[in-house]
């Protein structure tokens, strides 16, 4: 942070002044050693960026010597130790300036106070803060950011009288180096780890750049050794920040720009990638052995400003990331940054990238954002909310009318008065990972796990493995599924099985009943009523989902429902509805028919008529949506055609149904 000019021009009187009248000294050693001293610390050397610091304190030294009481010495000598980063002893010095004149300017105590927040004293920040608060003399330009310091006082006050549990554990050496390792992604099942690490690159621009690593598990919480994760992924340029996605087949990350744009306005991103300027999100696929050429998301999410750090849904459809609009060259990144939700839509393309709302987003720094797999809980980094000072990490939660709640501080100390980000809560939700240059680490920046408070962690889930094979050959099939909540019908994943062996996995929120959709062309798509606590799974914990190849037959439609007793679908049946439709679409030479059956209860006229007009709804839905009347029939068969006996409630269920028979 760079106080430079406003306390020279503002706060020591002194910049265009050389006459002895105007200082606190009549000596003239002193003053002379003062102004060589200010000329040191305003002429910046054009080969780093920065001022000659040690010879203006020698300067200074040399004139308080002369003159022990000349403040306006120890006001240039706190800016210099500011500069210097050493804020304690700019602190010191800012101090014995103001107890040697009686006319302080009032701008000094915002000066001292913002000095104290940023080393974490926080009684003295308060005490000045609001000494320049209450002064009718204080300068509105300053008073936004003297109630935030007054506000993140009061909070870090209180914080530190509770402390969150926090006890970080350093993930190792397979995983650490003496080089900068941060922001961490993991599979859902948390069985692979990804990272971005700073490497030192003789041939890259800077002579370093940022590649992403991955690691799998070993055993309880230990990490194998860690390896470059692909070569076409990482290159000589920036490539940072991925994100998984929930089973690891996909990952997005980030790549800068690395040139000037070319004759069609693309920017150069390394190995012949192609952007639209500063920082852009790309992804890659896995086909089992190997991941593919990275591709740009497209200008819908990237854009000349710098879109970074992206948290991949475990729905398999949305997408949150940060994004920068202004850029401080000096710091080599934004100066205010939004957390923004984009989606995959029917047709494939994303949506129009969308902020959230302004609980969430600040007028300041949002970053690290990470949505938890349990699709509903959201953390991140930001320096706009009550905190410690810095940036701090919040959580906040969706809810059922899809607003954001309110965000919480995660405490103290795992924030303090420095910046706190790079944060990943794991898939179960008990363990925490961050990047930190503690003392007891390996160098730079390492990475940590901690056991995360009970009050922040996410929503329970659980994971689903399974396996998409053809009904008839039994091979591995590459095909389309997606996961529904019975009770809402709302979409909780959607995604592709794996290239080669037909594989997927999915978190599962805490529910019991769910659809159960599978799609591929050429084959009848799959329907499935599913129960987490009775699935029957494979030898090796797998649900294996067959697909029979189109042709004439019966399939049961497992996830249509009605009202009881009468013929109106229930909102619950428009998945399955929407399956059935698109395979109509897609394959307009097919002709159907629907039929309706029940259990063995109640009248068996009245179970003929019902099941009939229970058929008959199926059949004006689809016709309502755009498919001929002349390619359906329905019919109602009652309580006539059981599959198993009507002798239990669970039997009972299975013969009220409603099936799907090919004729053409």
């Amino acid at each position: 942070m760079r106080f430079t000019l406003i306390f020279i021009c503002i706060s020591s009187y002194i910049l265009g002044y050389s006459q002895s009248a105007f200082y606190s000294t009549e000596n003239k050693k002193a003053i002379k050693f003062y102004e060589k001293a200010i000329v040191c610390f305003n002429n910046i050397n054009p080969n780093n960026g920065k001022p000659d610091l040690i010879g203006a304190e020698e300067l200074l030294l040399k004139s308080l010597q002369k003159d022990s009481l000349f403040w306006e010495a120890y006001s240039l000598l706190s800016n210099v130790k500011v500069e210097a980063g050493d804020i304690n002893n700019a602190i010191f010095h800012r101090k014995k300036m103001i107890s040697l004149t009686p006319l302080v300017p009032l701008v000094e105590y915002f000066y001292l106070s913002s000095m104290q927040m940023a080393i974490g004293k926080y009684k003295d920040c308060l005490k000045n803060a609001l000494k320049y608060k209450q002064s009718p003399l204080s300068d509105k330009r300053y008073m936004d950011k003297i109630n935030r310091m007054i506000q993140n006082c009061e909070f870090a006050i209180k914080a530190i009288k509770s402390p969150v549990n926090f006890e970080p554990v350093n993930l190792g050496n397979s995983i650490n180096t003496e080089l900068p390792e941060y922001f961490p992604s993991v599979t859902a099942d948390d069985s692979t780890f990804l990272f971005t690490r700073r490497v030192n690159d003789i041939s890259a621009p800077m002579g370093r750049q940022e590649d992403i690593f991955v690691s799998k598990k070993t055993s309880g919480n230990h990490w194998g050794n860690s390896q470059l994760i692909s070569d076409v992924i990482n290159s000589k340029y920036n490539e940072g920040a991925p994100t998984f996605s929930s089973d690891g087949q996909y990952i997005i990350f980030v790549g800068c720009e690395i040139g000037e744009k070319d004759n069609k306005g693309f920017y150069q991103y390394g190995d012949g990638r192609k952007g639209y300027g500063s920082c852009d999100l790309f992804y890659s696929q896995n086909d089992g052995k190997n991941w593919s050429k990275p591709v740009n998301l497209g200008p819908k999410i990237n854009s000349r400003h710098w879109e970074t750090q992206p948290s991949f849904s475990s729905d398999g459809k949305t997408l949150y990331f940060i994004r920068g609009l202004t850029y401080n060259r000096q710091r080599r990144s934004p100066n205010n940054q939004d957390i923004y939700v984009t989606s995959i839509l029917e047709d494939g393309s994303w949506s129009k990238p969308k902020k959230l709302p302004s609980n969430i987003n600040t007028p300041y720094r949002e970053e690290s954002v990470q949505i938890h797999p349990d699709g509903q809980t959201l953390y991140f980094a930001s320096n706009g909310h009550p905190g410690m000072g810095g940036l701090d990490i919040f959580m906040t939660r969706k809810q059922e009318n899809d607003s954001w709640s309110d965000p919480i501080n995660l405490g103290y100390p795992l924030n303090t008065f420095v910046d706190e980000n790079s944060i990943l809560i794991s898939p179960k939700g008990d363990l925490a990972y961050f990047s930190s240059n503690r003392e007891g680490g390996y160098g730079s920046l390492d990475l940590y796990s901690f056991n995360i408070d009970e009050k922040f962690k996410p929503l329970p889930i659980q994971y689903l493995k399974g396996r998409i094979i053809d009904a008839e050959t039994k091979q591995p099939l590459f095909a389309f599924f997606q996961l529904s909540d019975l009770k809402n019908g709302n979409l909780i994943s959607q995604m592709q099985s794996k290239i080669g062996n037909g594989e997927f996995l999915i978190t599962v929120p805490n529910s019991t009943d769910f659809a159960l959709h599978a799609e591929k062309e050429g084959y009848m798509f799959y329907s499935k009523n599913i129960h987490m606590d009775s699935l029957n799974l494979s030898k090796d914990g797998f649900l294996i989902i067959e697909l029979d190849k189109i042709k004439a037959g019966t399939f049961v439609l497992e996830n249509i429902f009605f009202e009881s007793s009468k013929s109106e679908l229930k909102t619950s049946s428009k998945v399955e509805l929407k399956k059935m439709l698109k395979l109509l679409k897609i394959n307009p030479e097919l002709k159907i028919e629907i039929s309706g059956h029940t259990d063995s209860d109640g009248d068996d006229d009245l179970n003929l008529s019902l099941s009939n007009e229970r058929a008959s709804s199926v059949v004006k839905w689809l016709i309502e949506n755009g498919i001929s009347s002349n390619r359906l029939t329905f019919k109602g068969f009652g309580e006539s055609k059981p599959i198993v006996k009507n002798d239990s409630e669970e039997n009972k269920a299975k013969n009220r149904r409603t099936e799907l028979t090919i004729i053409e």
